[in-house]
């Protein structure tokens, strides 16, 4: 039921991707509304653990709102601070340096919730001070869109009178491990964060040592051993060996014999951040240059070959914002035999699905991504 997970590196991986959403989103707007909170990230389960992060900070500003001086049992107070929230949930305006760390907690949460469901069910949903009744759990239902109907489930066997935190907990444990099959997967989440940044399992799981294998033990006694294997032997004489020119060692082998993984998340992300983001593009004029070689040449894979920036692009400008969509679709092209395919799939079929009549400029990156992977080597 609990997945054995790396926390750094599930922080880490959420630090970047947030980093990535914010550098697109805030180079073209300084704060972020509670509107665009709604649909601020592809994946739906982080854009509500945002809204409910930042519900959480909105109860804890009230908290320190609440004065010895002032009676705020008083039911025209009580209405009025009512009145004022709802005044302020219509004005969200929040800057990239507040932001940002929201986001952050928001997709760690998300792995959380599917690697740690019952940890993260307590933070997030038992520390209200409010009785933990069903009817209490039930309205936080909202916050939830990964194995939402299968926590309403769980709700909806709880006695409708208030239980302690640690009956519920004991309760969601016993629930969890009779439904495991019906819950979300963590390759599904991956599949989800991997059309935005690249991520995959062995970066964040840890792996369960395999059993040791028992040794049998010997006593002194039961050995045998020969009398000629303690006679002394005169040392044999060392080879001298003229010195070697030192070896050129390829980069990837020395990255794999420290210990990183080729393909590894961080070098990775490093990597694909040094490619120019669009803004650069059009600042710079055009120059027949070692850079723009290398836009030429030829890419073996779509997927693998197209940049975190032009990924997010892609995804919002030309599949309205599903990321699942944006995979699918790259997947098929990937998988065709010719550039005249690829190209027919992309200009007939998936320009009418998504309308991509005034989206000329970034279809034409995408014909280019297809005239590189079909190019003669």
């Amino acid at each position: 039921m609990k997945d054995k997970y790396n926390q750094i590196s599930v922080e880490r991986y959420s630090r970047q991707l947030a980093k990535v959403f914010s550098d697109h989103y805030f180079s073209a707007s300084e704060t972020v509304n509670g509107q665009q909170l709604i649909h601020f990230s592809p994946i739906k389960q982080v854009n509500l653990f945002l809204i409910k992060e930042l519900l959480q900070q909105w109860n804890n500003e009230m908290a320190n709102l609440k004065s010895p001086y002032f009676d705020f049992e008083n039911e025209d107070v009580k209405e009025a601070l009512v009145q004022f929230m709802n005044v302020l949930s219509r004005k969200i305006l929040i800057r990239r340096p507040h932001f940002e760390p929201l986001l952050v907690k928001s997709i760690a949460d998300t792995f959380y919730w599917v690697l740690d469901p019952v940890t993260t069910f307590e933070q997030k949903f038992l520390q209200t001070p409010d009785a933990l009744s069903s009817d209490t759990l039930i309205s936080q239902i909202k916050y939830l869109s990964l194995d939402k109907e299968l926590i309403r489930g769980f709700i909806n066997t709880l006695p409708k009178k208030s239980k302690s935190k640690e009956y519920i907990i004991k309760e969601f444990e016993e629930y969890l491990e009779n439904h495991a099959t019906e819950r979300t997967k963590l390759e599904v989440l991956l599949t989800e964060f991997n059309a935005l940044l690249a991520i995959k399992a062995e970066d964040i799981l840890i792996e369960t040592p395999a059993p040791a294998v028992p040794t049998t033990t010997r006593t002194v006694d039961e050995i045998t051993v020969s009398p000629e294997r303690f006679t002394p032997q005169p040392p044999a004489a060392v080879p001298v060996s003229q010195p070697k020119a030192p070896e050129t060692v390829p980069v990837s082998s020395v990255s794999r014999a420290n210990g990183v993984a080729e393909g590894n998340l961080n070098e990775r992300y490093k990597a694909e951040r040094a490619t120019p983001t669009l803004n650069d593009q059009f600042l710079k004029p055009e120059v027949a240059n070692i850079a723009t070689n290398q836009m030429s040449k030829k890419i073996e894979s779509l997927k693998d070959s197209i940049s975190i920036n032009q990924r997010f692009s892609f995804i919002n400008e030309l599949f309205n914002g599903e990321n699942m969509e944006y995979y699918q679709a790259i997947q098929a092209l990937d998988k065709l035999e010719d550039a005249s395919q690829a190209k027919n799939f992309v200009t007939q079929d998936l320009a009418s699905r998504y309308n991509w009549t005034r989206k000329e400029e970034h279809v034409n990156k995408l014909l280019r991504l297809i005239d590189r992977k079909f190019a003669d080597a």
